[in-house]
């Protein structure tokens, strides 16, 4: 039997900044309960406050029998300037016959507004004996498991490659949680590209009826995933480490009822491993038939733009070509369109720059700026620039092109004007003259003997320029090679780009911008692997990484070091309180260390 509870004190999960609404709600004990059993029906006003409230009407209850209520309890609760409050109707009753039967709604008047609360069903069993119960006696963990649990859920369940398809993680609870939560295990995207999703620095805790039960429910992490292949695609699931408070058992078969009676929340605290259920998705292939040839692996819905800063130049002036693509979508995968252009011109790498929106459907803008250099005159034509992508929502492909350009191109004048400062008139009009005399007299000219072959200088001026134009074509050589060769040039810039994401970090530490520095710190790390590992972005992810690093024989120390460095700056989302600036000191420190070790354990073991 279920132990009576006059009063019942609803206890909140300790978490800072949390927000709750005016709501009224129905629960019961259970959605399935014995014959023999009584159950409790509650219904739970919350908002800022109590001051409006009256005139409470429940709902029929002919079905059952009434054994106790309605009592009434109250519940207060003032955290960093906000507070709360909740009031509770309680009744326990007991059914009269088997079979299912609707609860109606409640009502309820706050500050002259009307609130209703939804039916609830309820399913009358036959009852079990006392034997079978004591039997059948749920563990702590079990009974813990149906009050608190992760639930993981995604948007789309049948996504094409390479589109977005949005995974969120749910803390549900009816417990008290008695400190900071600690991540476990974080789930594993294999098969996909991921994006974090900005979320809330603290979990904000709304309200959820679920089966018949009022849960707190809130945002624990959200992220974008990008499938790069097709067929059946899982992600593993996330685990949570819940340090929950419960009373011991005593003479009642339920560990919270006591505890749900006692106004101090005296107990022990038991640490509860919250796991999320696995997802699978279903990925769908991109369609083989009618393929565009500008097409790149673009998958989203864009809009293409594109501009010219001048249509007339001369030879030699450099003219720049911009190009917008905008969207929703990976942008960060998105291939630059080609741009083809007409003889006599000359095409720099382009400046490439990227604006994405990270707050639900991954987005943004990416802007490609070329810079070109006409060498020849007369009227130029760039052709229109062609840009494809898959559309998810259409099923089918899109080509976009932005207008030709004509560029009037003169030829370029380069005006010598000789120097007369210093000069006199008379200086002046000599250089009318057709031959101005430099010397009258030849009585000092030599004839000399020795041949120029055998001086110095005739060797030195040869030999010079002949050195200087070999190391010129091989340095040329080796670029072009190390340009063509993109993996190789990513190896050779990979520490270079790691340092300037570490700058950018270290000036985000001075600013205090804990989250934004994390999230940076965490990019200069993976991008660092990606480049020196030969990892494309689209396929990376931190057990990939460490399989790269195990297969180039690296100290499993240092390999231990990526996964806990990597860890640490996921985990850091769960724990707000502690990422003080010694914090992020030692973290920016541990993680140039780390940088520093791996690129000297790569280099040992290509010179071996």
């Amino acid at each position: 039997m279920i132990k009576i509870a006059k009063n019942t004190l609803w206890l909140l999960i300790l978490f800072s900044n949390i927000i709750f609404a005016q709501a009224f709600l129905a629960s019961v004990s259970h959605s399935k309960i014995s014959i023999d059993d009584q159950f409790e029906l509650s219904f739970t006003f919350s908002g800022d406050n109590l001051n409006g409230l009256k005139n409470f009407v429940p709902p029929g209850m002919d079905n059952f029998m009434i054994l106790s209520g309605p009592s009434q309890s109250t519940s207060m609760e003032f955290v960093n300037g906000i507070s709360s409050a909740s009031k509770t109707y309680t009744y326990y009753l007991k059914a009269k016959s088997l079979g299912n039967y609707n609860i109606g709604s409640a009502s309820v008047e706050y500050n002259g507004k009307i609130y209703k609360t939804d039916p609830l069903s309820v399913e009358i069993v036959k009852g079990t004996t006392p034997v079978d119960k004591q039997k059948d006696e749920p563990s702590v963990d079990s009974e813990i498991a149906e009050n608190l649990f992760v639930r993981a859920t995604a948007d789309k369940q049948r996504v094409y490659q390479g589109e977005q398809v949005t995974v969120t993680y749910k803390l549900y609870t009816r417990l008290n949680i008695a400190s900071q939560m600690s991540v476990s295990k974080l789930p594993q995207y294999q098969g996909f590209w991921a994006e974090e999703l900005e979320t809330s620095k603290n979990i904000l805790f709304s309200t959820e009826v679920i089966n018949g039960k009022q849960f707190r429910v809130g945002i624990l992490k959200k992220v974008a995933l990008f499938p790069n292949q097709s067929g059946e695609l899982s992600v593993t699931p996330f685990e949570l480490n819940v340090p929950v408070l419960v009373q011991k058992k005593k003479r009642s078969n339920n560990i919270f009822d006591d505890f749900f009676n006692d106004p101090f929340g005296r107990g022990e605290t038991v640490d509860y491993s919250a796991k999320s259920n696995k997802l699978k998705v279903n990925v769908l292939p991109l369609p083989k038939e009618r393929i565009p040839e500008s097409f790149n692996g673009a998958v989203g819905d864009f809009t293409l733009n594109s501009s010219i800063d001048k249509s007339k130049t001369n030879t030699n002036e450099p003219v720049s070509l911009k190009i917008d693509i905008k969207g929703n979508g990976n942008i960060k995968l998105v291939d630059i369109p080609e741009v083809k252009l007409p003889p006599g011109f000359e095409k720099y790498d382009p400046k490439i720059s990227e604006q994405i929106n990270r707050t639900g459907k991954i987005g943004g803008k990416k802007t490609i700026e070329y810079l070109i250099v006409p060498r020849t005159p007369g009227d130029k034509q760039i052709p229109g620039i062609a840009f494809s992508f898959f559309n998810p929502d259409k099923k089918s492909y899109v080509t976009l092109s932005s207008n030709p350009y004509t560029i009037k191109v003169a030829q370029g004048e380069r005006v010598f004007e000789p120097d007369i400062s210093g000069l006199n008139k008379e200086d002046i009009k000599l250089l009318s003259k057709d031959i101005r005399y430099i010397k009258t007299s030849g009585n000092d000219i030599s004839k000399r003997s020795e041949l120029l072959i055998f001086r110095f200088g005739f060797w030195a001026a040869v030999g010079i320029p002949l050195v200087a134009l070999i190391g010129f074509v091989a340095f040329k050589k080796r670029d072009e090679k190390l340009t063509a060769d993109v993996q190789l040039l990513r190896y050779r810039k990979a520490q270079k780009v790691a340092k300037n994401r570490l700058k950018i970090a270290q000036s985000l530490m001075i600013k205090k911008q804990d989250r934004e520095f994390y999230t940076e710190l965490s990019q200069a790390l993976f991008g660092y692997l990606e480049d020196k590992l030969h990892i494309p972005k689209a396929e990376f992810s931190v057990d990939r990484a460490i399989f790269e690093l195990q297969k180039r024989n690296i100290a499993q120390d240092v390999v231990d070091r990526v996964q806990k460095v990597s860890q640490k700056c996921e985990y850091v989302r769960f724990a707000p309180g502690s990422n003080g600036t010694d914090t992020m000191n030692d973290m920016y420190n541990e993680l140039s260390d780390l940088i520093i070790d791996i690129e000297k354990s790569i280099v040992v073991k290509k010179n071996a």
